[in-house]
């Protein structure tokens, strides 16, 4: 019975060439869709989950109140985790971790630049990435030892073994190279090419209880209660900083990071997850329009196979026995569509992992995922071919076999509905790539507050720190520079912030307590370096002025948070350390464009400046000033290679996860326009068909080519009329909720729904146009024939 089921099944799929085709294609599109969305969604769901317990670990946060807000940050005191471990039985392991740093890695001459961290030797015990070589509780037994990862180790040794081997970090510093890791998969967080041990000198620096310096994670005993644990840690910082009332901290999952990375008020607010979703929905909505683009079709045919039906019932054959050929018939049309998504997929998967940056791979030897596969593009077949085989197995044979016209007046209503659910879809992603890309441009010609263009930042490293003073002069004296400033870090980014403490005169208690800066470290020619505007006082110069040592910087929005007047010269306090204000600067955006600017604070200081600032010369080509300083740094800092960044790139990149989303939307918007459309085209063709002889005797009759055209045309057309009534307010109540996400947003401007609905108009038009203008074209006597 099966195998009959799918011979005739074949045969009616192969009669029907066109019905198929367009079947097919709008399947295979919303599959392959579907199909690789599935596998992203299944890499990012999987970060930091892969590891043994994972369940168990946890990156340790500080919680900050004040009267203003609550604010969360995931960098601790470096004192943290020796105490939680001593303290608290439910503790198994806590390794600290401090920033990535890019650094130079030698071997018998050979010179590669690497990005790795230092950490506490337990910290592959909680993080159990694989080692291909060395003991797991002992590779960062001794502060001289390095772990590599596989593709680093061979860059440096090649087929050697590396194991005992010593390499030199930044041509100072020696280390035995005592494990080898796996190369990190792609759903990590972590991205280090080798792992040291933290420096004896970093322990006496950075070991205190008041200054945030490093990443902190926690492995806790199994089943231990989350939520009683960080009630205990309530009070943990009060024991060691009198007078943090204010502050604590608390575990958060590892598993939850990548998705759930987002706090509002020092609640988790969502995150990376709310992009998943929305991708996720997007493929839903493709595959249920291509669904849509079955049942439209399958019911819009059933005139023509009602005789068909009527037959089978007459000899024989029972309801069941019709719906289960109608389902095997969708089925195969599915599984050969399936067949089809997956040749999709491995054309689109390349460009889908160039645009989000994610490895993702087909995976057939996986059974888990093979299943899964089979059993979703089946479980396909049956949803789109369940209503059509109720609606054609119910057909009376007493009427189809007389030829009676059947009007099945739901069924008809319910494929004007379906065509309304397609063009509502489509029409919301259209509008939700309009608003996405103005969020975007809105965010792009925002005002940062400093000039990007012809500014370089390259990396204090190696000798370049020793010999900043030298390289300064030299890129100054050979015009390849107009200035030149050293800071702590590049100017694009918000990496340092402190919370109350500070005092100066008229402060209230409350201010005191809540005042808190985004910090900057700079030596001097920082505002004409960057391009910033001064507005009262002096730059730092700390270069050439030894009292300079407390001078500080303050901007527009420090100013007035503080509400000083004549700040210039006024002194501010922190625990017993003065400072003094010589300068303010206008407002610029250190970190999210999107984000709200807040006071800063930029000190003087020679130490930690990790980053040179370079404005080039305008007035001389941009290749030859970079070829310039590229010799003047090969001179004073020969063994590393010259790297520098364009901070206009850098800002650009901040855009990088919304320009993703805005090529996502607009990508799948096309696929749902072209699908629904096929679905139309499909449906247009098979009405002009059974309506050929009505046609040909209005022709008869006088009617014009114009006329037959608007005839068949104005139902379609008041239908995607009716999606625009739909899908608009549903398109601006989720992009207002989307745009709630920033606070720098653009108001939805009524002209998108317009522009949406037009573009959608005139495609619907455009496709039921070329099928009624062919049916109205089409000589009268054709299909008069046999009357």
């Amino acid at each position: 019975m099966v195998r009959n089921h799918i011979k005739i099944a074949w045969r009616n799929l192969w009669k029907n060439s066109s019905f198929t085709l367009i079947n097919i294609i709008g399947l295979a599109i919303g599959m392959g869709a579907v199909l690789i969305i599935a596998l992203w969604v299944k890499s990012q769901w999987q970060y930091d989950r892969f590891y043994s317990n994972s369940q168990d670990i946890y990156k340790v946060w500080n919680h900050y109140k004040d009267e203003q807000a609550v604010t969360v940050h995931d960098i601790t005191a470096g004192a943290v985790a020796k105490s939680l471990a001593d303290e608290y039985p439910e503790v198994l392991h806590t390794a600290r971790l401090y920033w990535s740093s890019s650094d130079l890695l030698s071997y018998n001459g050979k010179h590669i630049k690497s990005t790795g961290n230092s950490t506490d030797k337990s910290f592959l015990e909680i993080f159990d990435f694989p080692l291909l070589k060395g003991e797991r509780s002992t590779v960062l037994a001794e502060e001289n030892n390095i772990v590599l990862t596989e593709s680093l180790a061979k860059s440096l040794f090649g087929k050697t073994d590396p194991i005992g081997k010593i390499v030199t970090l930044n041509n100072k510093d020696p280390y035995l190279v005592s494990g080898v890791v796996k190369d990190l998969p792609g759903n990590t967080t972590f991205d280090f090419n080798f792992l040291i041990r933290i420096s004896q000198a970093d322990e006496q620096l950075y070991s205190d209880w008041n200054t945030n310096t490093f990443y902190t994670y926690v492995k806790l005993q199994e089943n231990t209660n989350t939520e009683q644990f960080n009630k205990k840690l309530s009070s943990f910082l009060k024991k060691y900083v009198p007078g943090k009332d204010h502050s604590k901290l608390f575990l958060y999952p590892m598993s939850k990071m990548h998705l759930y990375g987002n706090f509002e008020n020092g609640i988790p607010s969502g995150g990376k997850i709310e992009q998943v979703q929305l991708v996720a929905g997007i493929g839903a909505l493709i595959i249920l329009i291509a669904c849509i683009n079955f049942v439209n079709l399958s019911t819009a045919r059933a005139q023509r196979r009602a005789k068909e039906v009527g037959v089978r019932k007459v000899i024989g054959a029972g309801r069941k026995s019709l719906i289960a050929q109608f389902l095997t018939e969708s089925v195969l049309l599915a599984s050969i569509s399936g067949a089809v998504a997956i040749l999709i997929s491995f054309v689109a998967l390349p460009l889908f992992n160039q645009l989000l940056d994610t490895p993702i791979a087909l995976d057939f030897f996986n059974l888990p995922f093979f299943l899964l596969l089979i059993a979703c593009i089946l479980l396909t077949g049956l949803l789109a071919g369940i209503y059509p085989a109720f609606v054609l197995s119910a057909f009376d044979p007493s009427k189809t076999l007389k030829g009676l016209t059947l009007k099945n007046k739901w069924g008809f209503n319910l494929r004007q509905s379906l065509v309304v659910v397609q063009f509502s879809i489509a029409l919301m992603l259209i509008i939700a790539t309009i608003i996405v890309r103005m969020q975007i441009v809105h965010g792009i010609n925002r005002d940062i507050g400093y000039e990007t263009s012809n500014l370089i930042e390259i990396q204090a490293e190696g000798n370049a720190d020793k010999n900043f003073e030298a390289i300064k002069t030299e890129l100054l004296q050979n015009q390849a520079a107009e200035e030149v400033t050293r800071t702590g870090w590049t100017i694009t980014g918000d990496y340092s912030s402190a919370g109350g403490g500070y005092r100066w005169e008229g402060s209230t208690p409350e201010q005191e307590k809540n005042m808190g800066f985004r910090l900057y470290r700079a030596e001097s020619n920082f505002i004409r370096t960057y391009g910033l505007q001064l507005i009262d006082g002096r730059d730092i110069d700390y270069a050439r002025l030894a009292a300079d040592s407390t001078a500080i910087l303050l901007n527009e929005s420090a100013i007035k948070a503080m509400q000083i007047d004549q700040p210039i010269g006024k002194i501010i306090y922190r625990n017993e350390q003065e400072y003094t204000i010589v300068g303010v600067f206008n407002d610029f955006i250190l970190g999210s464009p999107y984000e709200p600017i807040r006071p800063m604070l930029i000190n003087a200081s020679h130490n930690f400046l990790f980053n040179i600032a370079i404005r080039l010369n305008t007035h001389q080509d941009r290749k030859e000033n970079l070829q310039a300083i590229e010799q003047v740094f090969k001179k004073f800092n020969p063994q590393y290679p010259f790297n520098y960044r364009f901070v206009d790139e850098l800002h650009q990149h901040k855009f990088k996860g919304e320009k993703q989303m805005a090529t996502l939307a607009m990508t799948f918007s096309i696929l749902a326009i072209f699908v629904s459309c096929l679905g139309l085209f499909g449906l247009s063709a098979y009405m002009a068909e059974t309506r050929s002889k009505e046609i040909g005797i209005r022709k008869v009759l006088g009617a014009s080519i114009a006329g037959v055209i608007v005839m068949l045309s104005k139902d379609y057309i008041k239908l995607v009329t009716l999606a625009l009534v739909i899908g608009s307010p549903l398109a601006w109540w989720a992009m207002n909720k989307w745009l709630n996400d920033f606070t720098y947003r653009i108001n939805i401007p009524i002209w998108i729904f317009i522009v949406a609905g037009t573009v959608a108009i005139t495609i619907a038009l455009l496709t039921v146009g070329t099928q009624a203008l062919r049916a109205a074209r089409a000589n009268p006597v054709d299909s008069l024939r046999d009357e």
